[in-house]
């Protein structure tokens, strides 16, 4: 085999170390004595991990770039697993990684962040129009009052764990086709925090936080809609061992209202007027969210046919101003008339030689709404 340790790994003398760790990877599980089984493999293995033991060393590499070998008798360095190189590489190599967390890692803090809650809102039609200031109950985790997140009675505190020795890991020898090789995982004993309460809070059981009932004050923006969400950041509950708090989402749901209908920012109603009003034209007064307006019928209105009043709407969210209003006009045809009422109605018939009409057919009419859909819907 070749003596030039970049032929060796087959990477150029200007390789990175990234590739020429990754190289040797690649050779380590084609060559390793566990794993092959051609003539020649084991020294062809020992001749990639001497070459990786070299380049993979800054100071090693140079000095076998100017010409020193230093995994030669004399040459500064013993071969097979030197400085630069050692079991981690080729655990790396096999697995992917160290197990259970690794050895490196230290304890995990006992405190967390709280997590977060979805809280639904019912509000009027009326707030969601004009915005609305709420107090809100939430059932959520607050800091424990007697041990302030500690987890310990008050006058004790954590003490380091026996096991782990505040390692919050341990190590165990297993093993493998490598021989034996060291494993991490969390301590059983302190749960992997490095740490023991040894007399626990009596107050919240060492959870460093109470089960309690909160009231939240909130400023509900004119324009939310059913489904809207609310954050309100850091409100939600306490994590454990006085973690920081988490979020509250309120979500909107808006009451039905008994007269009128919405359809994004604006409002639609229906207007019942009498036959004689539509054709003479009237004022008539509505109750609107913004109170009594005057709404002007002109002589001469159709059945179906709609009055807006601008900005009687629903405010829009966040970018100011409102919707419209949409009345739409539902003309009452009289029904049970007297002989007088009778008379004059064909009175006007005939003055307006109606008694006979041509009769004309149309497209079926579709209701108020259903028309609405459809100009919504580009139909």
């Amino acid at each position: 085999m070749s003596s030039n340790y970049y032929e060796v790994l087959g990477v150029s003398p200007d390789a990175t170390p990234e590739q020429i760790k990754k190289a040797y990877r690649r050779l380590a599980r084609e060559l390793h004595p566990d794993v092959a089984t051609g003539e020649g493999a084991e020294d062809r293995f020992k001749d990639v991990s001497r070459a990786y033991e070299v380049l993979s060393n800054p100071e090693k590499r140079q000095m076998y770039d100017r010409g020193v070998d230093p995994s030669a008798p004399g040459g500064g360095g013993d071969p097979g697993f030197g400085a630069g190189f050692g079991f981690q590489d080729i655990f790396e190599t096999f697995f992917g990684g160290g197990q259970g967390g690794g050895g490196q890692r230290g304890p995990v803090p006992r405190a967390r962040r709280g997590q977060d809650a979805l809280v639904r809102l019912e509000i009027e039609l009326r707030e969601a129009a004009f915005g609305a200031h709420r107090e809100v109950p939430v059932d959520t985790a607050v800091l424990c009052s007697t041990c302030q997140g500690s987890c310990c009675r008050p006058g004790t505190s954590p003490r380091t764990c026996d096991v782990c020795g505040g390692r919050g890991v341990v190590q165990r020898v297993a093993r493998s086709f490598l021989g034996q090789v060291m494993t991490s995982s969390p301590c059983a004993a302190c749960h992997g925090f490095g740490t023991v309460i040894p007399e626990p809070c009596t107050e919240c059981s060492g959870e460093g936080r109470v089960r309690s009932r909160r009231t939240l004050s909130v400023d509900v923006p004119a324009g939310v809609d059913t489904g809207t969400r609310i954050k309100l950041t850091g409100q939600g509950e306490v994590g454990p061992a006085g973690g920081p708090a988490g979020d509250v989402y309120l979500e909107i749901r808006e009451k039905r209202h008994e007269t009128f209908v919405r359809r994004g920012d604006d409002l639609h109603c229906t207007l019942e007027i009498p036959m004689t009003a539509a054709a003479l034209g009237t004022v008539v007064q509505l109750e609107t969210l913004d109170g009594s307006r005057d709404i002007d019928v002109r002589p001469g209105t159709q059945p179906d046919q709609v009055i807006v009043e601008r900005g009687l709407g629903v405010g829009h969210l966040h970018v100011g101003g409102r919707g419209d209003l949409h009345v739409h006009v539902d003309v009452q045809v009289p029904t049970g008339l007297d002989a007088e009422q009778e008379r004059l109605l064909r009175e006007l018939a005939a003055l307006r030689d109606e008694e006979r009409p041509a009769s004309r057919l149309s497209p079926a009419h579709p209701g108020v709404f259903s028309k609405l859909r459809d100009r919504l819907a580009g139909r």
